[in-house]
């Protein structure tokens, strides 16, 4: 029996590994369909509609370009794609539910939403879960990779080709931003990281405060003079013991049920928007356990319960 509110859901696959530094994440969506997502969500009572992929490059046949945004030509086509028809899902009634791919999807699917809404006179606000600022620019960046540059470029930070992506700077405001977990900075973004302006929920304000506490403090900020709350879940923010299957994994993070009580917190809110669920990489992964995994936390996400 459905457990939660029927919704409208649209699933667009975003296979982009060009944002990252390790080939493998492209698969991530089709590992998420075949561990059953489209049954499980039709399970709890919701309209699913799976538009598959957004075309993407490969660096064997793309320019990388400047080493500093490596591949930012294919990149910006891409998610360019993406803001299309994330604002377009949400035109049309449905939740936009993005299948990443790397973090750089990011850069899309928030240029889609916020423009959506931005026409409305609104505003969106950002939960960004995950172990990793994504907050370096080409000036700080140690690796060129685009994925660890997302959010900056979401705040207006970087290259104006993709902060004015379908619409003005910066996408969302940083006081409607909260970041979730972080445990890995790179020496470079730190800066920027502090001064930013975003609500910043270390993994040792986790261990102090505990998880709800957390979330609830988090999902107020983002929910802050705002319509509602677009999701960014990268699957390193779960300890890699649970979540192996992820490009970037770092020691001390989210438990099982931790992760499971984030999500469960943010449907409770009644104010998740969009969803972008990224950096599940099959080649690292254990017969696709990652990707089981990141179907139950969706699933939580749009409204499974356990009673």
């Amino acid at each position: 029996m459905p457990q939660t509110a029927s919704r409208r859901i649209r699933i667009i696959g975003a296979p982009l590994d060009l944002g990252s530094g390790r080939r493998g994440v492209d698969m991530g969506p089709s590992a998420l369909r075949v561990a059953g997502l489209e049954r499980h969500l039709e399970a709890l009572g919701h309209d699913v509609e799976d538009i598959g992929d957004v075309d993407v490059g490969i660096p064997e046949t793309e320019e990388v370009g400047d080493l500093r945004m490596r591949f930012a030509s294919t990149i910006l086509r891409t998610v360019g794609q993406l803001a299309e028809l994330t604002e377009k899902a949400l035109e049309d009634g449905r939740t936009p539910l993005v299948l990443g791919g790397d973090h750089s999807i990011a850069l899309g699917s928030v240029a889609g939403s916020t423009a959506y809404y931005r026409r409305r006179d609104q505003h969106l606000g950002l939960v960004w879960v995950d172990a990793h600022g994504d907050m370096n620019t080409p000036e700080t960046t140690p690796s060129g990779n685009i994925h660890g540059m997302s959010l900056s470029l979401v705040l207006g930070h970087g290259d104006r080709r993709f902060t004015e992506l379908n619409g003005p700077s910066p996408k969302v405001r940083p006081e409607h931003v909260a970041l979730v977990g972080v445990r890995d900075l790179d020496p470079g973004e730190r800066a920027l990281v502090r001064r930013s302006g975003v609500h910043i929920f270390t993994m040792r304000d986790i261990d102090e405060l505990g998880i709800r506490e957390v979330m609830n403090r988090a999902i107020a900020a983002a929910a802050r003079d705002t319509e509602g709350i677009h999701v960014q879940f990268d699957t390193d923010v779960i300890d890699p013991a649970d979540a192996p299957g992820t490009g970037t994994p770092v020691r001390g993070g989210l438990s099982y049920r931790e992760a499971h009580l984030a999500m469960e917190m943010l449907h409770d809110s009644r104010l998740v928007r969009a969803v972008d669920f990224v950096e599940i990489n099959p080649i690292l992964d254990e017969r696709n356990r990652t990707a089981e995994l990141g179907v139950e936390l969706i699933a939580s996400l749009l409204g499974k319960r356990i009673l």
